[in-house]
């Protein structure tokens, strides 16, 4: 199988043939292989995340906006946040069989990155800002209204809002509302972890990890949310969702 096979192959699912394969080709270098391969490496695709992952939040919002006008505010929020969140484009990632493609250095492969679903998503939303770079605006975002859609109709309003429901089941039992405490973070600026605790008064509940304070604060209510059903205790992390 020849090197542009991958390449080849990605064009067509994701309907789009570049003018400029190179831009395809840097949006799915993750940084390991430009450290261990420099003279093969333009760049990584960390900065292309930054604009994939605007074009394809701009993307669901006018699917959301459309597909259901009579939706508020905060249910359209929800539901973008699951239609774009690290689980969401990671499976449309693995539907495009974008792993195959990954430039990645010797460490990372041998550690599972063609499977990390962090990995996947960040090179989707590469991708989308690869197709941006080579075509233009309009052109992106069909490409990312495309990849969105089927998905759309698979969201529950509010179903994965943990932080409402939770709040619900303590209220209906006479408790107060509970809190949130970042307890701390790690890991370099594009792939920070943020672990958070949540609390009922001075008893901790559950904890929860994730990309950012508000998806470990959801995680972190989702556990606390098994663990009044289960008795066990409970830490949730991306990986569970």
């Amino acid at each position: 199988m020849s090197e542009e096979d991958p390449l080849r192959r990605l064009q067509e699912r994701l309907g789009h043939w570049f003018t400029r394969v190179e831009h395809l080709e840097d949006a799915l270098t993750h940084r390991s292989f430009v450290n261990e391969r420099p003279r093969l490496a333009r760049t990584d695709n960390e900065r292309m995340e930054f604009l994939g992952d605007a074009i394809l939040d701009l993307a669901a919002s006018c699917l959301l906006w459309e597909r259901f006008p009579e939706a508020r505010e905060g249910e359209l929020s929800r539901r973008r946040a699951d239609l774009v969140c690290e689980r969401s484009l990671a499976s449309i990632a693995n539907e495009l069989e974008l792993g195959i493609g990954l430039r990645l250095g010797k460490g990372e492969e041998k550690s599972g990155g063609r499977e990390k679903p962090r990995l996947l998503a960040s090179a989707l939303e590469a991708s989308v800002a690869a197709i941006y770079l080579d075509a233009g605006e309009q052109e992106a975002i069909t490409i990312a209204r495309g990849l969105l859609a089927p998905h759309v109709d698979a969201l529950e309003p509010g179903e994965r809002d943990y932080k409402s429901r939770l709040q619900e089941v303590l209220q209906r039992g006479g408790n107060p509302a509970p809190t949130y405490t970042l307890l701390g973070t790690e890991g370099p600026d594009h792939e920070r972890l943020f672990r958070v605790a949540v609390r009922l008064e001075d008893r901790e509940l559950a904890r929860g990890e994730g990309r950012s304070k508000a998806r470990a604060e959801q995680l972190a209510a989702r556990a606390a949310l098994d663990d009044l059903e289960s008795g066990a205790g409970a830490e949730r992390g991306e990986e569970e969702e």
